[in-house]
């Protein structure tokens, strides 16, 4: 399946297939995303909003833990059984340069992928799903995570980054 998608950007045009769209929304997601995670205070990790609440720590390495089900997804095969009991970082520095690697070999991996290697299905909970597919939803959730971490960031007192605009703490 070959998706064309024409978007103009200032005075360009750019014609992008399904992958090149994949990949340049992870560019310009991640970073922002990178961001509200580096401006979180590292002695309140801690915190939770609410008891049913996972918290600063659990919902950092759910970061760390999708883009490792991302590449498995990219490669073929996931394995929840692996990923649960793959190492998970302790502090927050670690969360963050675990993050920041997984995230690297990640783009390597997307970028070096043929798109009719993404177009193949991988087993995906009870079914099959397009492996792209797999990368699109990670991408959501993760978008999903970061508005939720950005309250966390808020309660802690740091300061929240523009995310899609501006923020009280960065005009």
């Amino acid at each position: 399946m070959r998706i064309s998608t024409v978007i103009i950007i200032g005075l360009k045009v750019k014609n992008m297939d399904e992958k090149e769209q994949l990949i340049e929304n992870w560019q310009a997601e991640f970073p922002v995303t990178f961001k509200v995670l580096m401006n979180f205070p590292p002695d309140k990790t801690d915190l939770k909003p609410h008891e049913r609440s996972r918290s600063a720590k659990d919902l950092g390495r759910t970061f760390v833990f999708d883009m490792h089900l991302m590449r498995q997804a990219i490669a073929g095969k996931i394995d929840f059984g692996q990923l649960k009991f793959m190492p998970m970082p302790e502090s927050w520095q670690e969360i963050l340069a675990s993050l920041e690697m997984a995230y690297k070999g990640f783009m390597e991996e997307l970028e070096q992928s043929p798109e009719s290697e993404l177009n193949k299905p991988v087993t995906f909970g009870n079914g099959s799903v397009r492996r792209m597919d797999v990368v699109w939803e990670i991408l959501k959730d993760m978008i999903h995570h970061r508005g939720q971490f950005s309250v966390y960031l808020r309660m802690a007192g740091g300061k929240v980054p523009s995310i899609y605009g501006p923020s009280a703490d960065e005009p």
